[in-house]
């Protein structure tokens, strides 16, 4: 590789076709923005600066991009060629320097690391050619752009669909649109480029056959057709989702988890699944979720901002909300959801239970149908349960509340109070059975007629 390497992001697309008011490279796939995919990768293999090409009515995207890239503005909307111009001031050291300059898509977040790494090792080969420019044979070539290449299979040039004759639309290699530029020629061949042309814009793809007339050479490097995939749609927001789906399962196989049905589970791009992890079908992982070795997900699960410990039991039907911590050997069964908790090593809430801005300790349990009453309709006010506490079935504890040690608290009670280490706490009505009254109750409501 060359020893200076710089990206330029293209991400100034209104995108209108999502019918959106958020701008498309914000769009997220896999619980974040598709900009950010880009990001990563070109950071990855070490590009400094990145620069950010937005419009000018784009604010959310260069405030997403604060800290991460040089964000500049594409005043108007003169095409591709164009929109690279704003970068010049950013890239004018390594373009004295010299060095390799990717020019990237805000739209592309299936684009990978290894590709781009290819495409910048044949960029800074011996043959030092002036563009490497991506392509792809897809199922059906359609609208791409052709790559034509010449006798030494250097790429001459590259035709649009609409311009392309019975020959060139008989070629199956079509332009990508990811390109990595001999950064000292970046813009002397961005200065060449004309705009003679139907839409009166500037192609950033015009800069090869200019190269090609100035005795440098340019070449291809090719990728899955996967990696290519714009998004300019809410159809294709869904299908650069499943396709981004499809890399984080397989990686999560390949690490040693077991997706018993993989096309059922949903991850987000930092679910970090440990060795022997089991995750039945229908289970859904929004952002910051980390499952540890030998921990089992069941079924038709939502787990967001949790930390789930080894050997676990998560599910089926529990909802795990941001602020979870499940210890070892810990259960969140059927029908519970945690929020804001922290539940020690083998603590169990196996049905029907909320536990939310709490502690529960090692080892206690907690009966069907507890909750937690953490929200007085102000604060929210935090539950503390110690360990091997028990609490038996339908109880109420209204927090601010501590339940010491080995306590135990009686099914069906309201606990209003603190209940010391190994005390045992029931709050209950007394009961009342009056002989013969559902007799007298049935004959008094048939007598009055009523329905």
């Amino acid at each position: 590789m060359t020893d200076r390497l710089a990206a330029v992001v293209l991400a100034a697309g209104k995108g209108t076709r999502m019918k959106s008011d958020r701008p498309k490279v914000l769009h997220p796939v896999a619980g974040r923005p598709m900009i950010d995919w880009v990001l990563d990768a070109a950071g990855s293999i070490g590009a400094d600066p990145v620069v950010v090409v937005t419009a000018p009515d784009q604010d959310a995207v260069r405030r997403a991009v604060d800290g991460r890239a040089t964000a500049v503005v594409q005043e108007q909307a003169l095409g591709t060629g164009d929109a690279v111009k704003p970068a010049r001031e950013a890239l004018a050291g390594i373009a004295a320097a010299g060095g390799t300059v990717l020019v990237l898509y805000g739209d592309t977040p299936m684009m990978s690391a290894a590709t781009l790494a290819r495409m910048v090792e044949a960029r800074s080969g011996v043959e030092d050619p002036a563009v490497v420019v991506l392509g792809f044979e897809p199922e059906d070539p359609g609208l791409y752009g052709r790559l034509v290449l010449g006798a030494d299979h250097g790429l001459d040039r590259i035709v649009e669909a609409r311009d392309a004759g019975p020959v060139e639309r008989d070629i199956r290699l079509c332009n990508g649109g990811v390109m990595a530029i001999d950064a000292a020629a970046l813009f002397p061949l961005l200065d060449a480029v004309g705009n003679a042309n139907a839409k009166g814009e500037y192609y950033l793809t015009d800069i090869v056959g200019i190269a090609n007339e100035r005795g440098r050479r340019c070449a291809v490097v090719t990728c899955d057709p996967i990696e290519a995939m714009g998004v300019d749609s809410r159809h294709g927001l869904a299908d650069a989702e499943a396709a981004m789906q499809a890399r984080l399962r397989a990686a999560a196989m390949a690490g040693g988890a077991t997706l018993v049905a993989p096309e059922t589970v949903f991850l987000s791009h930092d679910t970090r699944l440990g060795r022997d992890v089991t995750v039945q079908p229908h289970v859904v992982f929004g952002p910051g979720v980390s499952v540890a070795d030998d921990a089992e997900i069941r079924s038709f699960s939502h787990l967001e901002g949790a930390t789930v410990g080894t050997g676990a039991i998560v599910g089926p039907f529990a909802r795990l909300r941001p602020g979870t911590e499940i210890g070892a050997g810990a259960v969140i069964g059927n029908f519970v959801e945690t929020k804001n908790a922290v539940l020690g090593a083998g603590a169990m809430a196996s049905h029907l239970s909320f536990v939310g801005d709490a502690r529960v300790g090692a080892g206690a349990n907690l009966g069907a149908g507890t909750v937690t009453c953490n929200f007085d309709g102000f604060d929210k006010h935090r539950t503390d349960i110690g360990a091997g506490a028990f609490i038996g079935s339908n109880t109420a504890l209204v927090a601010p509340l501590t339940v010491g040690d080995g306590a135990i608290v009686g099914a069906g009670s309201t606990v209003t109070g603190d209940v010391p280490a190994d005390a045992l706490t029931v709050e209950r009505a007394e009961s009342k059975t009056i002989p013969g009254g559902a007799t007298r109750f049935r004959s008094r409501r048939a007598g009055s007629g009523e329905d």
